[in-house]
C-alpha cells in the first residue's frame, strides 16, 4: 500500500470539493447572511483539511495499484459524507443531529435520494441547492472529475477510475487516455444537465427550481425542492420531460458518447443492455397503467401519467414521485421495488444490480439449461456479438450473492 500517496490524492480531492461549496454560498437565492457565512466556512475548513492532507506529501511521486484506488475511493466517499454533513448539522434550519446531517449527506452523494428533512418547502434556498448540488457531484462521481485533473499532477488516475465506474467493463476506454475519457463523460453529464434546466424552465419552473430538479434528475438521485416532489408542480409537460432525461440518463454515458461523436443514434438500437433497459420500462408501465385502470385508482388519463413517471421514476432508481404509490393496489410497490432493485444501465448515473448483470445472469442461467439438454455442447454467452469470458460472468454472480447478502441482512 502507498499511504502517503493515498493520503496526498486524498488532501487532492478534498480541495477539488471544497471548490464546490461556492456556488452555494455566492448564490443569489440565499435568504440569509448567516447561511452566506456558513457554507464560505465550509468551504475554508474543507480547503484546510485537504491541504494539511496533501502538504507532508506532496513531493511523493508514483503509480497507484489497483487496491490503493480502492483505498482512496472508499476513504473519500466516507470522509466526504462527514465533511459534506457540516452545513447540514450546523445550519440553524433545518435543525438536525449529527447522525441525520450525515444520513443526509451520504444519502446525497450517493444519490440514493432517502431524506429525513421535512418542510422543505420553507428552508433557505441555499440550504436546498447545496443538497441538489451534492446528488450532481455524487451522480457521475467527483472522483471521476479528479480523474481528469490526477495526471497533471503526476498521479496515473486509472485505478480511481477502475474502483468508481461499476460493472463487468469498466476496463472499457471511451477514448485512448483515461484523462480524456473522464472529460468526455463529464462535459456529456454537464451538457444534458443544462438541456434539463433550459427544458424544465420553458416548461414552468422557476429558473432555481430548474437547476436544482437538473442536478437531481441528471443525476437519478431524486432530492426536490418541495415535500411533494413532481407532484407540487402538477405539470404533464414537466414530468414528460423528467420522464425523457431519466431514461437519457439511466443508459450508459459512453453511448451518448458515441451518438455526439459520430453523429449517430445507431448505438443505441444495436446496444443489448439498453434494449433489455427500455423492454424492463415498457413492460413495467403497462403492467402498471393497466392494474390502475383496472381498479380505478384514478381517472384514466391520470393514471397513465403516473404509471408511466412512477415507473420510469423506480426503475432508473431516480426516486421522485407524483403521489404516494405506497397504496396502489396488490402487487404494484412490490413490483416497482423489483424493477429499482435491477437499476439502470452500467454507465449511467442509475443505481441497482445494473440492466447488464441482470441480462447476463438469465443469459448464463438459459445456456445451464441448453447444456442439460445437450451436456457435451459448447454455449458461449454473448452480448450481441461479444463472447462474455468465464471469469466475468463468475465475477457477475459473486456480486449477485454479495448483493443479496447485504440486501437481507
Amino acid at each position: 500500500m502507498h499511504y502517503q500517496l493515498t493520503l496526498r490524492v486524498l488532501g487532492i480531492l478534498l480541495m477539488l470539493f471544497s471548490l464546490a461549496q461556492l456556488p452555494p454560498s455566492l448564490c443569489q437565492f440565499t435568504l440569509s447572511m448567516a447561511h452566506t457565512r456558513l457554507l464560505s466556512q465550509h468551504f475554508f475548513i474543507l480547503l484546510a483539511c485537504g491541504f494539511l492532507l496533501w502538504v507532508p506529501f506532496y513531493r511523493v511521486k508514483g503509480e497507484l495499484r489497483i487496491r490503493d484506488g480502492f483505498l482512496i475511493t472508499v476513504l473519500f466517499w466516507t470522509v466526504l459524507g462527514i465533511f459534506g454533513a457540516i452545513p447540514l448539522y450546523l445550519s440553524p434550519e433545518p435543525d438536525m443531529t449529527l447522525v441525520d446531517a450525515v444520513f443526509e449527506s451520504i444519502s446525497g452523494l450517493s444519490t440514493t435520494g432517502a431524506t429525513v428533512i421535512t418542510g422543505l418547502d420553507y428552508l433557505p434556498k441555499s440550504i436546498l441547492y447545496y443538497r441538489q448540488q451534492l446528488q450532481w457531484l455524487g451522480g457521475m462521481g467527483i472522483i471521476v472529475l479528479a480523474v481528469a485533473i490526477l495526471p497533471m499532477l503526476g498521479i496515473g488516475g486509472m485505478q480511481l477510475f477502475r474502483a468508481e465506474i461499476p460493472g463487468p467493463v469498466k476496463d472499457t476506454k471511451l477514448t485512448p487516455r483515461i484523462t480524456e475519457t473522464a472529460k468526455a463523460l463529464w462535459i456529456i453529464y454537464a451538457i444534458l444537465t443544462i438541456f434539463c434546466a433550459l427544458a424544465y424552465w420553458l416548461a414552468g419552473m422557476t429558473p432555481f427550481d430548474a437547476i436544482c430538479h437538473s442536478f437531481s434528475t441528471v443525476a437519478l438521485g431524486g432530492f426536490s425542492t418541495y415535500d411533494a416532489s413532481f407532484g407540487a408542480f402538477n405539470s404533464p409537460t414537466i414530468e414528460l420531460i423528467g420522464i425523457f432525461f431519466m431514461v437519457l440518463c439511466g443508459m450508459n454515458f459512453a453511448l451518448h458518447f458515441f451518438a455526439w461523436r459520430q453523429r449517430s443514434l445507431l448505438h443505441y438500437f444495436g446496444d443489448s443492455e439498453v434494449r433489455f433497459f427500455l423492454s424492463i420500462l415498457l413492460l413495467t408501465f403497462i403492467i402498471t397503467f393497466a392494474v390502475l385502470l383496472i381498479h380505478e385508482t384514478y381517472q384514466p388519463i391520470y393514471s397513465l401519467r403516473n404509471a408511466a413517471f412512477m415507473s420510469v421514476s423506480i426503475a432508473t432508481t431516480a426516486g421522485f414521485s407524483t403521489g404516494n404509490f405506497a397504496y396502489w393496489p396488490v402487487m404494484l410497490p412490490f413490483m416497482l421495488f423489483v424493477t429499482a432493485f435491477v437499476g439502470g444501465c452500467v454507465g449511467s448515473t442509475g443505481g441497482g444490480m445494473k440492466v447488464i448483470r441482470i441480462l447476463l445472469i438469465l443469459k448464463q442461467g438459459y445456456r445451464e439449461l441448453q447444456r442439460l439438454v445437450h451436456p457435451n455442447a459448447i454455449f458461449p454467452v454473448k452480448l450481441g456479438r461479444r463472447t462474455i469470458p468465464d471469469k466475468v460472468l463468475q465475477a457477475v454472480w459473486g456480486f449477485f450473492s454479495v448483493y443479496l447478502l447485504i440486501l437481507s441482512s
